[in-house]
Order: structure tokens, then C-alpha cells, then sequence
């Protein structure tokens, strides 16, 4: 996209932008075109940079470097894997970058290759200045789906990787600092019956029937969630919470089902255990199991973990929320309902991490999902302190 602003950096970052959009990073896609570019841009600019692959080798994080070698510092987090675009109706194409007025159009522009852009836009200000305290950027994957890109990057911390004091994670929070997220645990229950006629019931178990019934308690667990209701309100909503968003099962409308399964989710407060749904839920699995499922071979229910992304603490008088307020010029954090790496960061990783960057959430995982450009130069603004403070 042509300059179209007084600002240099802001037009570097928009044009980084584009370029970083019309990668198509869906997290089921490889991200190795996009950290080769990447690669290639930071060559030359004083950068010190790290490839962390996973363990297939078709993904990647990068891990760089700018001032002074060693521990300490703060840490720059971003993801550059997306959501899918499937069936969404997108009004262009949307892995190419629009303008129109103020805002920028495209997947990803929100969430997070908004902020990706901004830190690597930064790049020769950074370089530039007499830093005294490093500042580091971290390109993670598939946060979009696990939040586990970038766990092989934290397991290196103080070993081939420095360690840095603080991590800010870019996600869009219209550059308000939040210290505090929920957690995200994932599960997949499968319940195994045993086929029969379906005129004489009482020679099977149906699978459907079973997991309405457990899917039924799974409500009436969120329902003794919601009495545990967080009294500070920080969050929206204020109490731990389950949904069940998937199920499947049944071969015909007169055959007792074999087969169904339901997938469906607990998002905690941060002090709540991330396994305590599930704890209340095999109990009433194991009595499901006792009083319907007996004396029929093969008959059971299991429930399998997908993921668990644990939640981010607010800690008082947090290294990570002083200075993000600081830069921000804000002087009150926020919670979010939604998880991020932050949670890894700080339980994984042991450090002192905060939520800020720009955008809004509510644009995010959209059809014609947008960033304004406002918040691109707020996000600059934020980090041009950020290399003045460390420069002192």
C-alpha cells in the first residue's frame, strides 16, 4: 500500500501489514513462508534471531533479539496463525489487505497480525536506540487452537534463548492492560451403547439418550459454577462456565444408537482448578454408567482432554502490569474473558505477563475482520515509550 500518512514507522507497519496478511496462516497451514519473510526483513536491522520448529517441522516460531545479550528485559508476544475463513461471507478477498477510510480489512488484521506488525515496524527504532534492556519478539503458532506454539520457545528460556523478565502479549485489547484471563479446557466425550430395536428398549443402551442426559448435567454443573460467581466482577461474565458446542451420534431413527459423541468446554476463573468441571462430571458419569450401562458388554463413556490453556492470574504489583501501564498511560488494568498465552507465560514460563495491544475483540474470528488505524498508532506510540524507557 502506497505511504499515505506523516509517519514513516506507521506506514512501514501498515505495509508490513499486507504483506503479513496475504500469508494464509490458518492454523491447519504451515507459517514457514511467513516466518521466512520475516527472516529476510530483520537481516541487516540488528536483530538476533532464533527458528524454534515443532516437531514436524511444517511450523516455526521466531524468537529476536534487540539490545544488549543477555536475561531480562520484556518480551513482545504475538501469534501469526489465524481462524479459519471457510463459509464466512467476506465482502473481499480475505488475505488481501483493504483500506477503506480508517480501518484496514483483512483476516488477521485484529487478531494478531495487527500487533505482529507494529513490533516488526519498530524494528529499526529499536535497533536504533541505545537500549540498556533487551527487547524481545516472539512469533508463536497455533494459538488459535492450543496455545502450545509457543511452549518449546518458553522451555529455552535461560538455556539457548535469554530469559526475560516480563512478557506483553499483543492481543487486541484496544491497548487497555489487562492482568487477568480465564482459562480453556477442551473435552471430547464419547459414549458407547448397545444397539437394539427400538421397540423394546429395554434390550439396549442408547448412546443418544445417555448423552442427553450428560449433557443435561453438564448444565447443571454450569448452574453451581454460576453460584460461584467471581464477587469482584472483573470478568464478563463473572463465573466459571461450560458449554457444550458439538454432538453427533445414531445410525437410524429405529436403532438404539451405538455410537454418540458431544464436544464442550469449561472456561475458569483463574483461581478455579482447570479440571474442576471435570471432576464434578465423571462423578455423575460413574453413576450414570452404574444405574443405565450395567450387563451390557461394551457399554461405557469416556471423556479425552484436547486442550488446556491455563488461565492468567493478576498478581500484585506485577513487573509486567507497572510498566504496560506505564506505556500505556493508563493507570487501572482490565480481565478478559477469552484465553491467551499470557496464562503459558506465567504459569510455563514464570514470568510476570499482561494482556495489551491493539484492536478490538469483538472484530475478531469476523467475516471482514478489521483493525482501525487509530489503534495501529496507538500500539506505536505504546512501544516508541517503551524504547525510550529502556534507553534511560
Amino acid at each position: 500500500m502506497k505511504p499515505q500518512s506523516a509517519d514513516p514507522t506507521l506506514d512501514r507497519a501498515i505495509a508490513l501489514l499486507d504483506r503479513l496478511v496475504g500469508f494464509d496462516t490458518e492454523s491447519a497451514r504451515s507459517n514457514l513462508a511467513l516466518i521466512d519473510f520475516v527472516e529476510d526483513y530483520l537481516l541487516g536491522l540488528g536483530a538476533r534471531f532464533t527458528r524454534i520448529p515443532n516437531a514436524s517441522g511444517d511450523k516455526a516460531a521466531l524468537f529476536a533479539t534487540f539490545g544488549p545479550d543477555g536475561d531480562g528485559g520484556v518480551l513482545l508476544s504475538g501469534h501469526t496463525d489465524v481462524v479459519p475463513v471457510k463459509d464466512q461471507p467476506w465482502s473481499s478477498p480475505p488475505f488481501v489487505l483493504r483500506r477503506d477510510g480508517g480501518r484496514l480489512y483483512g483476516r488477521g488484521t485484529c487478531d494478531m497480525k495487527g500487533f505482529d506488525a507494529i513490533c516488526l515496524a519498530m524494528a529499526p527504532e529499536f535497533s536504533r536506540a541505545a537500549l540498556k534492556r533487551p527487547i524481545h519478539i516472539l512469533l508463536s503458532y497455533d494459538e488459535e487452537t492450543s496455545c502450545t506454539g509457543c511452549l518449546d520457545s518458553i522451555a529455552r528460556f535461560g538455556q539457548d534463548l535469554p530469559r526475560p523478565a516480563l512478557a506483553i502479549i499483543g492481543e487486541p485489547t484496544l491497548m487497555q492492560v489487562a492482568d487477568a484471563h480465564k482459562s480453556v479446557t477442551t473435552y471430547r466425550t464419547v459414549v458407547s451403547g448397545h444397539e437394539a430395536h427400538s421397540s423394546k428398549p429395554w434390550l439396549g443402551v442408547s448412546a443418544v439418550h445417555i448423552a442427553c442426559e450428560l449433557v443435561a448435567a453438564l448444565e447443571k454443573i454450569g448452574e453451581e459454577l454460576y453460584a460461584e460467581t467471581d464477587p469482584l466482577g472483573r470478568f464478563e461474565p463473572a463465573w466459571s462456565t461450560i458449554h457444550v458446542g458439538m454432538i453427533e451420534g445414531g445410525t437410524a431413527r429405529n436403532i438404539m444408537a451405538r455410537h454418540c459423541e458431544f464436544a464442550w468446554e469449561f472456561r475458569g476463573l483463574p483461581e478455579v482448578p482447570y479440571d474442576r468441571a471435570l471432576k464434578k462430571f465423571e462423578v455423575v458419569c460413574e453413576e450414570v454408567k452404574a444405574r443405565r450401562m450395567a450387563g451390557f458388554p461394551g457399554a461405557n463413556i469416556e471423556t479425552f482432554s484436547d486442550i488446556a490453556v491455563p488461565g492468567l492470574r493478576a498478581e500484585p504489583d506485577s513487573a509486567a502490569a507497572t510498566l504496560a501501564l506505564a506505556l500505556a498511560q493508563a493507570n487501572h488494568t482490565i480481565a478478559v474473558p477469552y484465553a491467551t498465552e499470557a496464562g503459558q507465560f506465567q504459569r510455563r514460563g514464570g514470568l510476570p505477563a499482561v494482556i495489551c495491544g491493539p484492536g478490538s475483540i469483538d472484530q475478531a474470528h469476523q467475516p471482514d475482520e478489521y483493525i482501525e488505524i487509530a489503534q495501529l498508532e496507538a500500539g506505536l506510540a505504546f512501544l516508541r515509550r517503551l524504547a525510550d524507557n529502556f534507553s534511560r
